[in-house]
């Protein structure tokens, strides 16, 4: 009985402990969340132009789905999508912008690795999309495997973890190649039409994205090899826990509305019918996610009801019935034999 009790009183401690950390955590300033909050827009950095994932339409309107992940994390901050500011980086400025404080966070295609992670005094967030290193050359070239570009001048982009890969692949096989570097996607893709390159290096998803974009987009083809691992994260400043917890677990929270079946269009009946503790927490019925980061209860149901699950952004900006016509491939649910896994969120 006596061991019982200890027991009982060890665990009430724990829970006061845990309790009194929680409310600690919730008084500690959030630099960047209260200045987003001060200005009334989330100033979040995009490409300069890939079709899929941000890309002007005819209007003028961002659309793809970096540009709709910004839209979300404003929805779930000020409930409204449109109280976002789209600045647009080259790859070779993205990160300075960010450390500078020009933008709040990078939804931008950015591969996450270890010295960007740890040499720039910026955090990479959770994985949002999965990709890898590719090559697209004309269709009538004669080109079956990279191996055959012996002596090509290739284009690549400034900054990107793709020059590397490409110098790394072509040296490991003993095989010359003639770099030609751009600082933007759009100055690659006028150079590779004009025959000033014989292909263009990057990752498959952004040659997807270009090739739907060229006048005649069947005169080429990308080359099935995959030559690297890039996972793309939103990135954040070092030294602002609470804004990375936000941008982390609502970039979880959309995904985990697909494992759920919570749609853009059901999440409102969702919310006043689930029974599932997961669900309700979720939507919000219950508040503890929400007050857990400093954001409104509805934080999470507010971003679905702005741009859907993830299901719903992937197919709506580059699956097959866009032009970018992308499979999921990779970026599957883990239940369906891909790669996304949304944390536990309770």
């Amino acid at each position: 009985m006596m061991y019982r009790g200890l027991m009982a009183a060890a665990l009430m401690l724990c829970a006061g402990f845990s309790a009194t950390v929680q409310a600690q955590q919730n008084t500690i300033p959030s630099p960047t969340l209260d200045a987003i909050r001060a200005r009334g827009s989330l100033n979040c950095g995009i490409g300069t132009g890939v079709a899929g994932f941000a890309l002007p339409d005819s209007r003028g309107v961002w659309q793809g789905l970096d540009a709709d992940l910004c839209r979300g994390l404003a929805a779930a901050i000020f409930n409204d999508p449109a109280k976002v500011r789209f600045i647009p980086l080259s790859s070779s400025t993205r990160f300075t912008a960010l450390g500078s404080g020009e933008v709040d966070v990078l939804f931008r295609t950015s591969t996450q690795t270890m010295l960007r992670d740890t040499t720039l005094g910026l955090r990479h967030v959770t994985t949002y999309f999965y990709d890898g290193h590719g090559f697209m050359v004309r269709a009538n070239a004669g080109v079956q495997r990279v191996r055959d570009m012996a002596g090509a001048t290739i284009c690549l982009i400034q900054g990107t973890t793709n020059e590397q890969v490409t110098a790394d692949y072509f040296r490991s096989v003993n095989v010359a190649f003639q770099p030609v570097v751009f600082e933007r996607t759009d100055q690659a893709q006028a150079a590779l039409v004009a025959g000033r390159c014989d292909s263009f290096g990057t990752d498959a998803s952004q040659l997807a994205g270009v090739r739907s974009s060229m006048p005649n987009p069947r005169e080429w083809t990308i080359l099935p090899e995959r030559f690297s691992k890039e996972p793309y994260g939103a990135y954040v400043r070092r030294g602002d826990d609470n804004w990375y917890d936000v941008v982390r677990w609502y970039t979880t929270a959309i995904i985990e509305a697909e494992e759920q079946g919570i749609t853009q269009a059901n999440a409102e009946e969702m919310r006043r019918t689930a029974a599932n503790p997961n669900t309700r927490r979720l939507l919000g019925v219950t508040p503890e996610l929400g007050q857990s980061i400093k954001l409104d209860p509805l934080w999470a149901y507010n971003a679905i009801r702005a741009i859907g699950n993830y299901g719903e952004l992937y197919e709506r900006t580059m699956g097959e019935n866009t032009p970018v016509s992308l499979p999921r491939g990779p970026n599957r649910l883990h239940t369906q034999g891909g790669l996304l896994y949304a944390l536990p969120m309770r």
